[in-house]
């Protein structure tokens, strides 16, 4: 456990040396490029500010108006047909919106049924193979701009629910394989 700590405390050193090794070696002026960079980055973020404020915006709309626990209330029984837990239901809705929201219902989740719970597991599981979604797509697209992001976003919801189902599928297997 010691050798991993020293690892995380002389990364960004040992990164940060290879890069202005680098550009000793290549004769490039590290700094001047650094700047360059961090312009082109602030033109970004600047770029990109109003489609951020949208969606922040609209999650938190989604999150105070109520329509999530309707959502979630309609789903419940196509959930419980297939044999998905509906604990996990919210994490699986708020998952490709927001990433805090869904960091938090996660964190609710392990909190309540503990991490090592099989709801749990397919909690942490579903964090890892699913992604927020629509705010990939909002900045990636808008920083480009591109328009057209139908099929992106149809192909992109499709992984998400993939992600989902496969945490459940996953689980059920391991969980009968130890006990």
């Amino acid at each position: 456990m010691n050798f991993i700590n020293y690892i995380s405390i002389v990364a960004i050193p040992i990164v940060i040396l290879i890069i202005l090794l680098y550009g000793f070696f290549e004769k490039k002026n590290v700094f001047d490029l650094f700047l360059k960079g961090a312009k082109s980055g602030f033109n970004t973020t600047i770029k990109i500010f109003p489609t951020l404020v949208g969606i922040f915006l609209a999650i938190g709309a989604l999150s105070s108006s109520g329509i999530l626990d309707f959502i979630i209330n309609i789903l419940a029984p196509i959930f419980a047909i297939f044999k998905i837990p509906t604990e996990i239901l919210p994490l699986a809705i708020l998952r490709p919106i927001s990433g805090s929201g869904s960091m938090a219902i996660a964190t609710d989740i392990m909190s309540k049924y503990g991490a090592d719970s099989f709801i749990g597991l397919i909690a942490a599981t579903i964090m890892g193979s699913t992604e927020t979604t629509l705010y990939t797509i909002a900045i990636y697209t808008s920083s480009v701009n591109i328009k057209k992001t139908r099929f992106v976003l149809i192909a992109s919801l499709m992984a998400d629910i993939t992600g989902t189902v496969a945490s459940v599928v996953i689980w059920r297997i391991l969980s009968k394989s130890f006990s």
